[in-house]
């Protein structure tokens, strides 16, 4: 059965991107301001990424919500959260990561010349 992606991207809710034109902000910046991503952004300072996403980029994030992470079963994010669970968090957490800044429209024009897939 193949999904439809557009609701998929559409329900990670935001795509963060270090902007050109935002010198000043980058991902973990907009993050940060976002009262949407604290759960995201809690993960990310667990992970020890921050100095990495501040770093040279641009990165894409494609970043879910607190209400994705809601959707979870239960115990899954604490448990990631945790010193010991670490390096799952840290490859959870960079498989929604792509360097370069992405617009959501080339991501989607992307999906549907793919079929779905990005080869």
């Amino acid at each position: 059965m193949k999904k439809n992606l557009k609701p998929v991207l559409v329900a990670l809710s935001l795509i963060f991107t270090g902007f050109a034109n935002a010198q000043t902000s980058d991902v973990v910046d907009i993050a940060i301001s976002s009262k949407d991503h604290t759960t995201l952004v809690a993960a990310v300072k667990a992970a020890d990424l921050v100095t990495t996403l501040k770093g040279k980029g641009p990165f894409t994030v494609f970043a879910p919500s607190n209400s994705a992470f809601d959707k979870l079963p239960k115990g899954t994010v604490e448990n990631l959260l945790k010193p010991e669970s670490k390096e799952a968090l840290v490859k959870l957490l960079t498989y929604h990561v792509v360097a370069g800044n992405l617009k959501a429209s080339d991501v989607l024009a992307a999906i549907k010349a793919g079929k779905g897939k990005q080869l």
